[in-house]
């Protein structure tokens, strides 16, 4: 799923206009009108009916009725109001769940993967999971957009959990897969529908707050999601972590429902069938972009000849997807929008395939428990929602750009330091250290990137450069996590085992430090190149 960061405030305040009956205008629902809001996986929507003919003629999208006084901007209410008060610890709870299952399965996932004997596929795990998420997205958006958020947030839930139980349950590293993929379509659908209920169910004026209580929580699951996932996964078993997930799902529906039934309905319009909505041209381009990818990291996996028809199958789909999907000029780093989109891509993926082996470096490098090693990850998760505050100070405005090129260093440097752990003599909390650091960094870098593209987009274009802004958040992940996984693989970190040294001596298999080296050293390069191309943020020539 990808809202799982902190996120700036300060930029939800754009999220759709109001309507010339003073109520809610309707929020394009699309990936053309969402963007992340809430770190390198999360969503903003934002009204783009903002051309000279908006709202003059009605629209079949529209609502049948204007929204009841339960969502008007009446004076003196909060987002914790009783008016809003259902709807807003629902989805609180929502987000907490996300964030709670993202560091638990992190913490978890060496285990999962040894007893599965899946470690050659560990990049897998994850990258099936944001590979997926990327053509439901889009799929979210464009349904919607037809249909209303109702329908497919509900189906994301239930694919959410309906994935966390076939992984939970898996006898092979396929079906464990499947699991994740399952869980990824289900992630994707309700991040974009999530928002989209807040764009309709709150008034402008209090979005930026429920963007801070988002925010907030993700605080409570970063300090303890890797305590309880780390003692679940040593006492009773790696499965449970992903067993147990799906029961807690139950209580934010059961809070956020009555409020979710009062929204105002979307009134069905012509073709708006299945067929349809799963045609939309940005579905299809999404789609082909996720099977692209996934035949790429098949290939990857496998060296001989033969792997180069699905590696030449792969790139025909991905390349002409991601060049219509995002701006011209996003992988030549044109100035201005173009390279705010390609540092977010290059910064998100660069953290998440960093992140997905540290915790399996410190089990199986460094006798760690599965306990200890989530917790090294803890640090980068506060630091983040630091980096974001400290980014939205009003004097350091005319220093972005700076700021993102700093953040970009900072994640550099945070990466590149990691492999130390793997040398004697070098103690294992300087993972921990050097994540801080880059969570600050990625607290700088994301949120400005977020600002400096509503500064930089056209009112009737916001909508369109948001999606692109989230779509090089998914593309970063998939593309360097699955390049994380064939390098591991390369260089020989298939034969570890994920029980720690003794365990892979035991096995017949091989430290095979370089693995995680050629990692975290790839990733720190990535990172770096973010950095290079900071200077190109300010529009102008070339």
């Amino acid at each position: 799923m990808t809202a799982d960061r902190p996120h700036d405030t300060g930029t939800t305040s754009e999220m759709g206009t109001t309507g010339s009956a003073g109520t809610t205008s309707d929020l394009a629902t699309d990936p053309d009108t969402a963007t992340d809001a809430a770190g390198p996986h999360a969503v903003t929507v934002t009204d783009t009916d903002t051309g000279p003919h908006a709202a003059t003629e009605p629209d079949p999208l529209t609502p049948l009725a204007a929204p009841s006084s339960r969502h008007r901007d009446a004076s003196g209410s909060g987002v914790l109001s009783r008016a809003h008060r259902g709807l807003t610890l629902g989805i609180i709870s929502v987000v907490s769940l996300v964030a709670f299952e993202a560091i638990a399965v992190n913490t978890a996932m060496p285990v999962a993967a040894r007893a599965l004997h899946g470690i050659g596929l560990y990049a897998f795990a994850f990258s099936s999971c944001f590979t997926a998420s990327l053509f439901a997205m889009a799929l979210a958006g464009e349904w919607s957009d037809r249909r209303g958020p109702l329908a497919p947030l509900f189906a994301g839930i239930a694919a959410f959990g309906a994935g966390l139980l076939v992984a939970g349950g898996a006898q092979s590293m396929g079906m464990f897969l499947a699991g994740r993929g399952v869980q990824g379509i289900g992630g994707g659908l309700v991040v974009v529908s999530l928002y989209v209920v807040v764009g309709r169910a709150y008034p402008e004026r209090l979005r930026p707050s429920i963007m801070a209580a988002f925010s907030a929580a993700w605080v409570l699951p970063v300090i303890v999601g890797p305590l309880v996932a780390g003692t679940v996964t040593e006492q009773l078993g790696w499965r449970w972590v992903f067993l147990s997930i799906p029961v807690l799902i139950l209580l934010p529906l059961a809070v956020m429902l009555p409020a979710l039934r009062t929204l105002p309905r979307t009134r069905p319009g012509p073709g708006n069938g299945v067929r349809q909505i799963l045609g939309n041209r940005r579905c299809l381009l999404a789609l082909a972009v996720a099977v692209g990818a996934c035949l790429l990291q098949y290939a990857g996996q496998h060296r001989v000849w033969l792997a180069l028809l699905p590696a030449a199958a792969g790139l025909a789909l991905l390349v002409p997807g991601i060049v219509r999907l995002l701006p011209r000029g996003t992988f030549r780093a044109a100035r201005g929008l173009p390279t705010v989109v390609l540092m977010r891509g290059l910064a998100a993926g660069s953290l998440v395939a960093a992140e997905s082996f540290v915790p399996l470096m410190l089990v199986t490098q460094r006798g760690l428990s599965a306990t200890l090693a989530g917790l090294s990850l803890t640090g980068g998760g506060l630091t983040w929602a630091l980096g974001s505050y400290a980014q939205s100070r009003p004097r350091l405005e005319p220093y972005r750009e700076r700021l993102m090129g700093l953040g970009m260093v900072l994640l550099a440097a945070a990466i590149v330091t990691v492999p130390l752990a793997l040398l004697d003599g070098v103690p294992s909390w300087i993972v921990a250290a050097a994540w801080t650091v880059g969570g600050f960094g990625m607290g700088l870098n994301i949120s400005s990137g977020g600002v400096l593209l509503l500064k930089l987009s056209r009112p009737e274009e916001a909508g369109s450069n948001s999606a692109s802004l989230q779509m090089s958040d998914a593309l970063g992940n998939v593309t360097f996590v699955g390049l994380s996984g064939v390098l591991f693989v390369a260089f020989g970190g298939g034969s570890i085992a994920a029980d720690g040294p003794a365990a892979t001596a035991a096995a017949g298999g091989a430290s095979h430090p370089a693995a995680f080296a050629a990692v975290f050293a790839a990733m720190a390069v990535v990172a770096l190149a973010g950095a290079g191309v900071a200077g190109r943020l300010r529009p102008g020539q070339g």
